[in-house]
């Protein structure tokens, strides 16, 4: 309970509103927004990487959004 204000920073910092394939991506370096407030860093020139996390699995289409598996956890 002490540490719910850090996980609620950490679990939304993983979170990008919106519904973003891979294929949106390709060849692309953009930043984007997170819930949390801050921004990820997105390279998608050679494979596709999130700071410095890459992504594992891709476009794993859901009712509510898309994950993409990363191999990290992101920190704010």
């Amino acid at each position: 309970p002490e540490n719910i204000d850090q996980l609620r920073a950490v679990l939304t910092y993983h979170v990008v509103p919106g519904k973003v394939t891979s294929d949106q991506l390709v060849g692309q370096r953009l930043s984007a927004g997170t819930v949390q407030g801050s921004t990820v860093d997105i390279d998608a020139t050679n494979g596709v990487m999130v700071d410095n996390a890459n992504v594992v699995q891709a476009d794993i289409l859901t009712s509510n959004g898309v994950i993409h598996v990363i191999d990290s956890v992101l920190l704010p």
